[in-house]
């Protein structure tokens, strides 16, 4: 997940040689069915969890057991569906920065969330400081983490350089296992995009937490379909953006989102 890379470190007016940590970055290209449909920046691990997390809330597939083959070799990943004239989207480049991937938004055919999950806010904040204490991210500072818990803690927990990478890997693990996602939420480190949402939205996850900020169109998306957004989860405080009503015991009924 990293290598020890030279450089010069300054403190002031005074430069030494010295040694860093520095978070790998892999390409990692998709084809699926003979066709390239996707590159993209990545983390070198869980790599199969993140294809099929992708292939799922790109909606090429309804789940795993679509997929009847799947090899990866080094930067390449090949695969092939039960269904191999199933159209495709056009072939993207997933970079490991904060932007989307999805140049429009078609909200009202995204699913509405069906779930009952409720969660306290002991709950959110206690599941935010531990799913968040990332040794790579204090030993490099160039890492997001994205993990996924039910009512009963924490099912898994990725690290990659990119936010969205790291939800589709987490979504592909959930598939593989067979999770209920319906009774899942997912907390990540950085900022919760519309394309956070969306993924969350497909795989039908009904909260999304962090430690940050969020977007006007993630608020926007959630509130239409159903989705519970909490950001500035820090210490005793957090922000609810949307869906309130999931979190239960110290919210006053008085208190609606507009």
């Amino acid at each position: 997940m990293f290598m020890e890379v030279p450089c010069i470190k300054g403190e002031l007016d005074s430069f030494h040689s010295d040694m860093h940590p520095v978070v790998e970055e892999i390409p990692l290209a998709v084809t699926v069915n003979g066709r390239h449909v996707l590159t993209a920046m990545t983390s070198p691990m869980m790599l199969r969890e993140f294809v099929i997390g992708f292939l799922y809330t790109e909606k090429i597939i309804k789940g795993p057991n679509e997929v009847e083959s799947l090899v990866i070799e080094g930067s390449n990943a090949s695969v092939l569906t039960t269904d191999p004239f199933k159209i495709l989207v056009s072939k993207k480049t997933v970079l490991s920065g904060c932007g989307g991937t999805m140049s429009f938004l078609d909200i009202q055919r995204l699913p509405e969330i069906k779930s009952d999950l409720v969660l306290t806010s002991d709950m959110i904040r206690s599941s935010v400081e531990q799913a968040l204490k990332s040794e790579l991210h204090v030993l490099t500072g160039g890492i997001h983490v994205v993990a996924l818990y039910n009512a009963s803690g924490k099912m898994c927990v990725v690290e990659d350089i990119g936010r969205h990478n790291a939800l589709d890997k987490v979504i592909g693990y959930a598939l593989e296992k067979e999770i209920d996602l319906s009774q899942t939420y997912v907390i990540c480190s950085g900022r919760i995009s519309s394309e956070l949402v969306r993924k969350c939205l497909i795989a039908n996850i009904p909260i999304v937490i962090s430690r940050g900020a969020t977007t006007t169109l993630a608020i926007e998306t959630a509130k239409s379909r159903g989705l519970t957004i909490v950001g500035f989860v820090r210490s005793k405080k957090m922000n609810i953006y949307s869906g309130e009503e999931r979190i239960e015991g110290n919210v006053p009924d008085s208190l609606k989102i507009p």
